[in-house]
């Protein structure tokens, strides 16, 4: 039952109660089974104010209630009653948009086996990309930023929220996901003739639309299991009751891959910055603040994590809407625009904290991920803490044999950290070069200070001792801490992007911290484990990822929506800063 319901049924009841002796001994029973018949005029006036509950409960118990009313059947009160409210209802919705907000409600759509059939069958080709992008620092079709790097690693496959625009006119209709992680719109072509996704979608038609503006102008978007491409074209776009005028948008005439044939989604409307711009398109954002459609530069996310419920949230343009969340926001400027990218400090596991992120690491909120994407190093230490199963590294435990008590005489000589590979000499350099599992940059290479191995060894050595630095930490002796990291070295994360925990011991899972603005982020297990499917089929899957971005970008951080699922996030385009505060 949703929660407008239970507020609804909770009101209808302590009213009966009270006004029992005059309702000719009316049963309550009676008048639930009609309200629900009236909740599909809830969403029109969300959020519900108490008021409101309290007169439509009000006159449902006397329409059901009272005679000569009370001899209509039940579902001739349900309808008389539906078209008595209707007046009400639409005179509230058109006053509650007053605030200057628009709100666009979200689906919420399981992660399912199919996804998961879908990844597996496009890792090989994601591994593949990975590795072109860690050799020559991909940078897009267009030369743009190196910013794409991190939109080509994306994967929508775990994507849960979705939400429908229009374009051109009369408005055609597509269900998008609403990405801060990229900037482009994209939705299916009716020229897409050769790709068999796009014969499970809803296609653009430019010859039906009024307002269609031909550009021709080609596009390519490469994502982590595949490319889209097609060309540009302009039409106005409708957001919710909102038209935003004259948007390039690319018509997308080929979709590869089994990726995009199970997608539940036709599209992408990204909310990134334009500096993340493929063609240097303005984001259709940026055109609902050009032409004066929204009160603030400010959109907000409030996701429905329940799983019981049906609503999936809200996307609000144009500022925040209070009913959303609880306390004060706590906010960090953006540090690097292209995405919403901000500074953050440490990790903690269960309240200690990783020592990774000590010399300061980033993040980026991204809307367009259901889950945690951070350093292979210390998604290895969650996996260990969670007992996620993991992938073996021979490498990495040839490290630790070797090389362990020597990198731990090093640390406890307070040999500085950055400078212990490369005299032990598994690294060429001094030292400068962080945990990228083996990525080498451009400017590295140019710079002379690139190993020449490209291989592991460099980089599970950095891994290592950021293992030891931790248990050095809590005094732990010589022989725990390589039986530690003996241990991590068999919870690498899955090349697969997938490890699996055992749902049983779900309770006992420590708490995953983020540090941001100086505030801890608390997790709890069930919030950033993934259950896929019911009942004694369930199977649970660690919420967290490895991805290694090299500097400047990185070590980095991708927060998706399982972290915005638990904390409203509030994307301030003007003072160009991110918001974080408990969801409501």
């Amino acid at each position: 039952m949703r929660r407008d319901t239970r507020e609804l049924t909770i009101t209808i009841q302590r009213l009966w109660k009270s006004t029992r002796p005059s309702l000719n001994g009316c049963d309550f029973r009676e008048t639930v089974t009609v309200s629900p018949n009236i909740f599909w005029l809830l969403p029109l006036y969300s959020p519900p104010s108490p008021f409101i509950h309290f007169v439509t409960a009000r006159l449902l118990l006397h329409l059901v209630c009272l005679q000569p009313l009370g001899k209509m059947g039940t579902r001739y009160k349900a309808v008389a009653f539906t078209f008595f409210l209707s007046s009400l209802f639409f005179s509230l919705a058109f006053s509650a948009s007053d605030d200057g907000l628009l709100r666009i409600g979200l689906k919420k759509m399981k992660f399912d086996q199919n996804n998961r059939l879908a990844a597996r069958l496009e890792s090989k080709d994601a591994d593949k990309l990975r590795a072109t992008i860690r050799k020559y620092n991909f940078r897009g079709k267009y030369g743009e930023s190196a910013d794409t790097d991190i939109v080509a690693l994306k994967n929508y496959m775990d994507a849960q929220y979705f939400g429908e625009i229009g374009i051109g006119t009369p408005p055609q209709k597509f269900t998008v996901i609403f990405d801060t992680g990229s900037s482009n719109l994209w939705v299916p072509s009716a020229k897409c003739y050769f790709s068999v996704p796009c014969f499970f979608h809803s296609k653009y038609k430019s010859s039906q639309s009024s307002t269609y503006k031909k550009n021709g102008k080609s596009a390519a978007i490469q994502y982590g299991t595949g490319a889209i491409s097609g060309f540009f074209s302009e039409d106005n776009v409708k957001v919710g009751h909102l038209v935003v005028k004259n948007q390039e948008f690319i018509e997308a005439t080929k979709e590869p891959g089994v990726t995009f044939l199970v997608a539940k989604f036709d599209g992408i409307l990204g909310l990134g910055f334009k500096e993340i711009s493929v063609g240097n398109s303005t984001p259709v954002w940026y055109n609902m603040v050009k032409q004066g459609l929204v009160r603030e530069p400010v959109f907000s996310f409030w996701l429905n994590r329940d799983l019981k419920e049906e609503e999936g949230g809200q996307l609000v343009f144009g500022g925040v809407d209070q009913h959303h969340y609880i306390g004060k926001h706590t906010y960090v400027p953006v540090s690097q625009k292209g995405y919403w990218q901000f500074d953050m400090g440490d990790v903690l596991i269960d309240g200690k904290e990783s020592g990774y992120c000590n010399g300061g690491c980033s993040a980026i909120a991204d809307s367009g991920t259901s889950l945690f994407a951070g350093p292979t190093t210390v998604v290895a230490m969650i996996n260990h803490a969670i007992g996620a199963a993991g992938v073996v590294s021979q490498e990495c435990k040839a490290v630790v044999g070797q090389y362990g008590q020597m990198i731990i005489e090093l640390l406890m000589a307070e040999t500085e950290p950055k400078k212990v590979c490369s005299q032990v000499g598994l690294c060429t350099f001094d030292g400068t070069r962080g945990v990228s599992a083996g990525i080498e940059s451009v400017v590295d290479e140019k710079d002379g200070k690139s190993s020449g191995l490209n291989d592991a060894m460099c980089s599970v050595c950095e891994m290592t001792v950021v293992w030891i630095q931790n248990q050095l930490r809590q005094n732990q002796t010589q022989e725990r801490i390589l039986n530690y990291v003996n241990e991590l070295c068999e919870r690498l994360p899955s090349p697969m992007g997938e490890s699996a925990v055992d749902c049983a011991t779900i309770p006992s899972m420590p708490t995953i911290s983020f540090t941001i603005g100086g505030k801890v982020f608390d997790l709890s297990p069930a919030e950033y484990i993934l259950k896929v499917g019911e009942g004694d089929e369930a199977q649970c899957i660690s919420g967290f990822t490895g991805i290694d971005i090299p500097p400047p970008r990185g070590p980095l951080w991708i927060l998706g929506d399982m972290f915005m699922g638990r904390y409203h996030t509030v994307f301030d385009f003007g003072k160009q800063r991110v918001g974080f505060a408990e969801a409501a």
